[in-house]
């Protein structure tokens, strides 16, 4: 049985309105536990946390332009970062110098800044089709690396921890204090590889306790506003005051990257998004995720029993010089994504098994594929990144084996 202590301290994303059973299956798994109901319950959370963060995130971000702009807007959907900064390049709303010299270089060899890197977004022009903002859901690939950030920052403290008690116990046994302990590089490969087996062990056995704070997520549903810093102070004041969204967190960037990121819980209008998903035929999104149609046509009301009434999602402040700077410039997405994967303080298998294993999870919410007889993964083992792969082939009806003959 898994323990009680280790059942509520796993991933926990804020802007899914079924976290609660969300996290509690991402932790049974983690420790190897698998219920047979774990993929038909995962696919109910994704498609109705999906429909949810989505409706509400479009809501949110026409209201916050309102604020700003007070002007029509028109939205385009994007899917891959090249249109975002072709957009960009088309929206000098603020032609600094530097803004200039960006857009030149961008124009003169556009591959080189990663284009088809892919994103699930919409973008919001103005008539003249200028950049004032976007929105995007996360990709479940991008949260398993975060939550693997998250859970191996914790983890390398708790290594850390356990072989300096072990130093401190040859220390005793010397009859030496612990500062004196002279201690060769084997020996510290050795002590820190033995505490790493002992965590993983507690996985095994459902005993481990991770810090629920520190693994919390509130950026999968995000939001972006490009405007003067006037307009921005402006909206963030009004924001203060507004019954229906409340900001629980804030921080300031400086250096790079410079923006003004706030944590954002929105109540969420429950009639609404029902509404939506008949009129829109929401439930055609959803046709090959393993649930017959004839249920998906009944719509949202029988998937929202326990749904938390808000979510919390990521509004970023950005002036569209430091817009263009995060797009183009020297603090481009995807060099900061590279630096993070780079930069990890502890790289061992327990931290990626723990990215496979939830890019495993959202696979299957995503997949034709209801029924998960194994997991894959197990925390205490080692595997290559193939390993997922395969069982993700395998989700969607892909031989595993003979893929050439």
């Amino acid at each position: 049985m898994l323990h009680a202590h280790c059942q509520d301290k796993y991933m926990y994303l804020t802007s899914f309105v079924h976290r609660e059973d969300l996290f509690n299956i991402a932790a049974r798994w983690l420790c190897g536990q698998l219920h047979p109901s774990d993929g038909l319950r995962i696919t109910q959370i994704l498609i109705c946390g999906g429909f949810v963060v989505g409706e509400t995130l479009e809501r949110v971000a026409k209201l916050l332009l309102e604020m700003t702009y007070n002007e029509p807007i028109q939205q385009k959907s994007v899917y891959y970062k090249g249109e975002l900064r072709d957009v960009i390049c088309r929206s000098p709303n603020d032609a600094t110098p530097r803004v200039k010299e960006l857009v030149h270089l961008y124009k003169s060899n556009p591959d080189f800044y990663y284009r088809e890197t892919p994103i699930n977004g919409v973008m919001c022009l103005d008539k003249k089709q200028r950049l004032l903002g976007l929105y995007r859901i996360k990709r479940p690939r991008r949260i398993a690396e975060k939550v693997n950030r998250y859970i191996a920052n914790w983890i390398f403290r708790m290594v850390q921890d356990t072989a300096r008690e072990m130093a401190q116990k040859r220390a005793e046994e010397m009859g030496i204090p612990l500062e004196r302990l002279l201690s060769s590089k084997e020996e510290m490969d050795r002590e820190f590889m033995a505490a790493e087996e002992a965590i993983a062990h507690k996985f095994r056995d459902g005993a481990i306790q991770l810090d629920r704070t520190a693994l919390t997520i509130h950026d999968v549903g995000g939001i972006k506003i490009v405007a003067d810093p006037e307009r921005l102070a402006r909206l963030e004041h009004i924001l203060a005051d507004h019954p229906m969204i409340s900001i629980i967190d804030k921080e300031n960037h400086q250096g790079d990257y410079q923006a003004v990121s706030l944590i954002l819980a929105v109540s969420w209008d429950r009639e609404y998004v029902c509404r939506r998903y008949m009129d829109c035929l929401g439930w055609q999104k959803y046709v090959r995720r393993g649930i017959p149609e004839a249920e998906l046509k009944k719509g949202l009301e029988p998937l929202l029993d326990g749904a938390e009434p808000t979510i919390n999602m990521e509004l970023i402040l950005s002036t569209f010089p430091d817009m263009v700077e995060s797009e183009l410039g020297n603090s481009i997405h995807e060099e900061r994504i590279i630096a993070q994967r780079d930069n990890r303080l502890y790289k061992g298998y327990i931290p990626m098994n723990v990215e496979l294993l939830i890019e495993y999870l959202f696979a299957v919410g995503l997949s034709p594929e209801v029924h998960v007889s194994r997991l894959p993964v197990k925390l205490w083992g080692r595997y290559l990144p193939e390993t997922v792969a395969s069982n993700i082939r395998h989700l969607y009806g892909i031989p595993e084996y003979a893929l050439y003959y």
